[in-house]
């Protein structure tokens, strides 16, 4: 058992491909996600979820969240109003300023016991190192680590590492890595495959000019010893995707906790 840097940020989501917000601690549900992150999402007339991979209007959409009163703050990026809904209370005029907004008649789903995970066998939270963030940010010039957080959505990030850390946290296909944050056990899945949200800027939806061919090249060039490299049957892929075993349910990740790897393999 070796003890390994600690957890450094722990950024949830609310509603799912909006803004993040980052907490002090959060609370394990019996999926396996953490409480609150992607409770909500944005869905269509057909149940599609609305995202930054279907819609660029993502981006412009700014949201602050209150935890406590379970509200939500909503303004268009570059302007000065600012609208506050309660998430159940406001739910019909809420949908109606999302639908305004998006041109299109949608409404907010919510489900508040396993949220809505990109990956249903991986609805654990993903994990990533400041380090990686910072490596990532110089390969683009004018890339900063804090604009990089935000392209990536990640939720745990992990301070006092060498780049590329996480990549030690998933092992052969068939293969769990099981390592700790604090009291909570995890198990490592898979590097994330990413999709085209990165490529854009977070607050303004422009793409980067050849930022996924920048990328892949530079991920390869940088893997690091020893990482399983059958895992990557494409290059674009950044962060590792968990589970979280049913038994950690109730359990509390705070940030300043240590990580312990346990087993690979």
């Amino acid at each position: 058992m070796v003890f390994v840097s600690y957890l450094a940020r722990i950024i949830i989501y609310p509603i799912k491909s909006l803004d993040g917000v980052a907490v002090d601690r959060s609370t394990v549900l019996p999926s396996g996600a953490l409480q609150y992150d992607r409770e909500y999402a944005i869905a269509d007339q057909q149940g599609k979820f609305i995202n930054g991979k279907r819609s660029p209007k993502v981006h412009l959409l700014r949201s602050q969240f209150d935890l406590v009163t379970k509200t939500v703050s909503l303004k268009v990026e570059g302007t000065a109003r600012v609208d506050t809904f309660h998430l159940d209370g406001d739910r019909a005029e809420l949908d109606a300023w999302l639908s305004n907004y998006f041109s299109t008649p949608v409404h907010l789903q919510q489900n508040s016991l396993t949220g809505f995970p990109d990956d249903t066998n991986a609805a654990g939270p993903t994990i990533i190192s400041t380090a990686t963030l910072k490596a990532v940010a110089a390969w683009f010039p004018g890339g900063d680590y804090e604009e990089m957080s935000v392209r990536w959505r990640t939720n745990l990030e992990i301070a006092d590492v060498r780049p590329f850390w996480e990549d030690q946290l998933f092992a052969r296909e068939g293969d769990l890595v099981e390592f700790q944050i604090g009291e909570v056990h995890f198990l490592g899945i898979n590097p994330c495959q990413r999709c085209i949200v990165p490529t854009r800027h977070p607050l303004t939806g422009e793409v980067y000019p050849h930022f996924q061919k920048i990328f892949v090249a530079q991920r390869q060039a940088t893997l690091p010893p020893g990482v399983e490299v059958s895992r990557f049957n494409h290059f674009y892929r950044l962060a590792v995707n968990t589970r979280i075993p049913a038994n950690q349910a109730g359990r509390i990740l705070q940030v300043g906790d240590e990580i312990q790897i346990h087993k690979k393999g």
